[in-house]
């Protein structure tokens, strides 16, 4: 982890943003399985891009709301180990959102819903706010310097 000079590298950033992406929706997945599936008789792509699903008048909508709060904790713990640059976190984050809102418009339509407009924004800047504080915490520590010669 050097941070010497920066050099403008477009492949690593897309990559970057490719892995997170990846990462972010494979978690998704993954709580929404864990919280969503047992109370809905079938799975589907409906959970996670659908402004339809969160809704806060059933438990399942509270159960994909649920999801989405704790993908974006796990997404601050992906922004500390893959992007591992604080100024970066917002940037990288607010770009995952932007994508999530492409896909979504692409498949159901513009998000007419508050709520899911309220759980998105709010995990955008949890997303952000955590891992920029973990990226600050890693780049405050002390740098160890090991003694060339012992002390006489």
């Amino acid at each position: 982890m050097f941070y010497g000079a920066v050099v403008w590298d477009p492949w690593l950033i897309v990559s970057q943003i490719v892995c997170l992406l990846c990462l972010y929706y494979l978690t998704l997945g993954l709580f929404m399985a864990v919280l969503v599936s047992a109370r809905v008789p079938r799975m589907s792509l409906v959970y996670l891009f659908d402004f339809s699903t969160l809704v806060t008048s059933t438990v399942t909508g509270w159960c994909a709301i649920a999801s989405f709060l704790l993908s974006s904790l796990a997404g601050a713990g992906y922004l500390f180990h893959l992007i591992e640059r604080a100024k970066k976190c917002l940037d990288f984050s607010a770009t995952l959102y932007i994508i999530h809102l492409f896909i979504c418009i692409i498949y159901g339509g513009w998000p007419s819903s508050i709520t899911w407009w309220v759980v998105n924004i709010t995990s955008l800047a949890l997303m952000s706010f955590l891992g920029k504080r973990l990226c600050i915490r890693r780049e405050l520590q002390e740098i160890p310097i090991a003694r060339l010669r012992s002390d006489v």
